[in-house]
């Protein structure tokens, strides 16, 4: 077997095997115009649920060399030992600290944290996190990927349905908290665990149940942040099924049913 390089890998090919896959809605999207169908994601077991933080999707790259690559949710942005890096969103100022303090990959693979950098000028909802500048970041998933050399000389397509399809190893709920907690990262914060059973069915349902459970944001990085939160992520504690449920996607399509 080659020993693993930076400077020789099919680095297009682990961008996009490293990307974080599309999450769909709790309650299907109506193509025709992105209001809520009926039709609701089915969850069986245990049902965690977590604060979807409104930020910029990024990732930590930590490669089998003992290097590290930093990107956004599409591109990458920063190479470790790079002079210059793309400025895009403060994404590599937020990041660079934290994947310098990351143990090195044991074993020929590739892991991939992801967090998310808000506050600042990061996005239009930074102002609800901070009444000033401070960027913040929190961790919400971290995969493995074991077959990376096959898939390396994959097409890009091939590529993008394997990802598409599931095929990232992603880490359990316990799993996860216990990496957060050894390298000493934040989660997205945690809001409960409840029984399948009890989650709403229906559109006024759940957006009854999101008042409830998400007042405020408990993300909030000063006193001075507007509070309003983005929604609730919903998962298995094994991470197999997994949906997010946003207030301005119930608050619209219940005021397009006059309710």
């Amino acid at each position: 077997m080659t020993t693993f390089s930076v400077r020789t890998a099919n680095l297009p090919a682990i961008n996009s095997m490293t990307k974080y896959p599309s999450i769909p809605t709790y309650h299907s999207l109506d193509p025709r115009n992105g209001g809520l169908l009926d039709e609701a994601v089915a969850f069986s077991g245990t049902v965690v649920g977590t604060e979807k933080v409104d930020g910029t999707n990024s990732r930590i790259i930590l490669l089998p060399d003992g290097t590290y690559l930093l990107g956004s949710r599409e591109e990458l942005l920063y190479a470790q030992g790079d002079l210059i890096g793309n400025p895009a969103l403060g994404i590599v100022d937020a990041l660079r600290p934290i994947a310098d303090s990351l143990p090195a990959v044991d074993g020929d693979r590739i892991v991939v944290h992801y967090l998310e950098v808000y506050g600042g000028k990061v996005t239009a909802a930074s102002k609800q996190y901070t009444g000033g500048k401070a960027v913040g970041f929190r961790m919400f998933d971290v995969a493995v990927v074991g077959d990376y050399r096959e898939m390396s000389d994959w097409d890009p397509q091939r590529i993008a349905h394997w990802r598409d399809a599931g095929g990232q190893a992603f880490l359990d709920e316990a799993s996860l908290r216990r990496t957060a907690e050894g390298i000493g990262l934040d989660l997205t914060p945690r809001l409960f665990e409840l029984d399948a059973a009890a989650m709403p069915g229906d559109i006024p349902g759940m957006k009854a149940f999101l008042d409830e459970r998400m007042p405020a944001t408990l993300a909030a990085l000063d006193g001075d942040a507007g509070g309003r939160p983005e929604g609730i992520v919903l998962r298995t504690s094994d991470r197999s099924v997994i949906a997010k449920a946003r207030f301005q996607d119930y608050e619209r399509t219940l005021k397009r049913r006059g309710r």
